[in-house]
């Protein structure tokens, strides 16, 4: 009886140490939305035979975790076209390693969020625009303000994207 025990606790550090290697997978645990035995096979936590053990351990932390909230958070959106790559500057609205973005007669946009944002709001903007197929050139989140630098033409998909976002960011326990 000991063995087994062993064994399943072995299992369940292994499924924990797994879903750490899938972020999105522990997320759709926590918010319910997976076949636990075709999880099981994904992260190879065990051979055919041992799947519905594996899908007891994931199912056993997924029961003991917090459930999956997002919130939405309250910020004013903006758009600027325009704006230029300036190398050997800390100027413009988001400048990092010397490398500046200003507004003038460059073929990028920035998409401003001013308001309650930070970096989990940041990470959750960098998914959607990923999933919306929009390169992003540069992005930053500081002082109550996040900014993302994209493609000219790409500047009315991002700023939805952005919107969308900032209305379902992930609570943090």
């Amino acid at each position: 009886m000991s063995l087994h025990v062993g064994m399943t606790e072995t299992l369940a550090e292994r499924a924990r140490d797994a879903l750490r290697d899938h972020p999105f997978l522990d997320a759709a645990l926590r918010a319910g939305v997976v076949n636990y035995a075709a999880a099981a096979r994904f992260l190879d936590l065990a051979d055919d035979a041992d799947v519905e053990a594996a899908a007891t351990a994931l199912r056993r932390y997924a029961d003991a975790c917090e459930a999956y909230a997002v919130e939405s958070r309250d910020a004013r959106v903006t758009m600027e076209s325009g704006l230029g790559r300036v190398e050997g500057t800390g100027e413009g609205p988001l400048a990092v390693n010397g490398v500046g973005f200003v507004p003038g007669e460059g073929s990028l946009t920035g998409i401003l969020a001013a308001g309650d944002v930070d970096a989990a709001a940041l990470a959750v903007v960098l998914e959607r625009l990923a999933l919306a197929d929009v390169a992003v050139e540069a992005a930053g989140v500081a002082d109550e303000a996040l900014f993302v630098v994209v493609g000219r033409r790409d500047g009315p998909d991002a700023l939805r994207a952005v919107e969308a976002a900032l209305d379902a960011v992930p609570t943090t326990a």
